[in-house]
């Protein structure tokens, strides 16, 4: 078994490892150089992403765009992360597919912290918060590896009336999306350091006259505004960031594997 993630800042690896430290599978993020061979020769892939409005982030529809004919005939099971609803976003990654190109035979929402740290309606997870997030993500996680193991299929998101209240919210993100590939901005704090232009999973930036600039190709995954040393990135709203996420990390033996 493979499991294929792309993480904006962390959440959708955290429950990647988390599957693959519970199912010993093979675990790559799409940001790799992935060996064809390798996809190839599972019978079963797991996705991992964020749901961005419901809908499939955009590196992740070109990884599939790119990889159609080995994903032909596999089992897949898909795992979204969300903030707090997304409607049908695990049953949206089945709309980049011809009709039975796949079967699914599992798809689950994990909550987890909030990374959009610019938007005074959507503050960032508290330590007390996050703790339940990561602890529900795990009893959450047990009970899908359960079911697997028992080869009952449970599909997250695939009932109509999340698939119609995801078709409210997605129907919006193709304009959010492409409006918002040229609303990042960078102020007079950057210091060049190049951490933007080396983990922008889109290639969003480039050095030019001693300056950073960016390629109206941002993804919206908020990566660069939660990690530049010196918070010099905006996205959409121009006043500078005041507190980062920074991620939730994997531990081995942690309190949540045993709750």
């Amino acid at each position: 078994m493979l499991m294929l993630y792309f993480s904006g800042t962390g959440n959708s690896k955290y429950i990647a490892e988390l599957f693959c430290k519970i199912t010993k599978a093979k675990c790559h993020s799409i940001e790799e150089d992935i060996d064809s061979q390798l996809l190839a020769a599972e019978k079963i892939i797991a996705v991992c992403y964020p749901v961005y409005a419901s809908r499939v982030p955009k590196l992740m529809r070109e990884f599939v765009a790119s990889h159609m004919e080995l994903f032909k005939n596999k089992c897949v099971i898909i795992f979204c992360t969300q903030m707090a609803f997304s409607g049908d976003g695990a049953r949206a990654f089945t709309d980049l597919f011809p009709p039975n190109h796949i079967k699914v035979i599992c798809a689950e929402h994990f909550f987890m912290p909030n990374n959009i740290n610019n938007v005074c309606i959507t503050p960032l997870a508290s330590e007390k918060l996050t703790r339940w997030y990561l602890r529900n993500s795990h009893k959450r996680m047990k009970a899908v590896c359960k079911n697997l193991s028992r080869r009952k299929i449970k599909k997250r998101g695939f009932n109509s009336l999340s698939q119609a209240l995801g078709l409210l919210q997605g129907s919006f993100f193709p304009v959010i999306e492409k409006w918002g590939a040229s609303k990042v901005k960078i102020d007079n704090d950057c210091n060049k350091c190049m951490h933007c232009f080396s983990t922008c999973p889109v290639g969003n930036f480039a050095y030019s006259n001693d300056r950073i600039i960016t390629k109206n190709n941002c993804m919206l995954c908020y990566r660069c505004i939660n990690s530049c040393p010196k918070r010099a990135v905006k996205i959409i709203f121009q006043t500078k960031v005041k507190k980062q996420f920074q991620g939730v990390k994997f531990k081995e033996g942690s309190s949540h594997d045993r709750n």
